[in-house]
């Protein structure tokens, strides 16, 4: 299975709930997302896929993530955001078009591990290419042993799962397209407060 920036597939996990593994973060390896309910702390992991976190890290610091859209979220499985190119809610938001992009800077080079994507795992959105990730990336609502060493993973939530939650569902039969959906607010590296 691969993630599409439009078409994400469903997978839904068996077996039973957990929840990602804590990973102390310093400062500058943590990232906050501000949603509608409150603050998502992600502990970024470039022990895992350091080309990965450094781009991310860049496009935080360039504002480049505040106010895109979830335009994907399907109970169950995640909900996907960060494309900065067609997502951006403030400006330039095109609903047709959001998850089909990336950002101005070049797509990655896999960088596969062997941790599992359980409750909370960050992961990014690639293409059929496994070269393709770039800016989008996904949040998982439940464990998908499907996924495991398929996409790169960047990061855990350490708190404020509990927001995730909350995200705007989309439409099953659609894949999870947001009809009216809800966005990352304001997006920043603890070490730059």
């Amino acid at each position: 299975m691969h993630f599409t920036r439009r078409a994400l597939p469903l997978v839904l996990a068996a077996g039973l709930f957990s929840t990602a593994s804590a990973v102390a973060a310093e400062p500058e390896n943590t990232m906050i997302i501000t949603l509608k309910d409150g603050d998502v702390q992600i502990a970024l992991r470039p022990d895992l896929a350091p080309r990965h976190v450094e781009q991310i890290k860049a496009l935080v610091r360039e504002g480049a993530y505040d106010n895109v859209a979830f335009h994907r979220v399907i109970p169950g499985f995640m909900a996907q955001t960060g494309d900065v190119q067609f997502g951006d809610m403030a400006d330039g938001f095109n609903s047709r078009r959001a998850g089909t992009g990336g950002s101005a800077r070049s797509d990655l080079p896999a960088e596969f591990s062997p941790e599992p994507y359980v409750r909370g795992t960050v992961g990014m959105a690639r293409a059929a290419d496994p070269d393709s990730a770039n800016s989008q990336f996904f949040i998982m609502f439940e464990p998908a042993p499907s996924l495991d060493g398929q996409y790169t993973i960047i990061g855990n939530v350490e708190s404020g799962m509990e927001f995730v939650d909350n995200i705007r569902k989309g439409n099953r039969a659609q894949n999870g397209l947001v009809a009216d959906p809800d966005r990352m607010l304001k997006v920043r590296i603890a070490a730059d407060n």
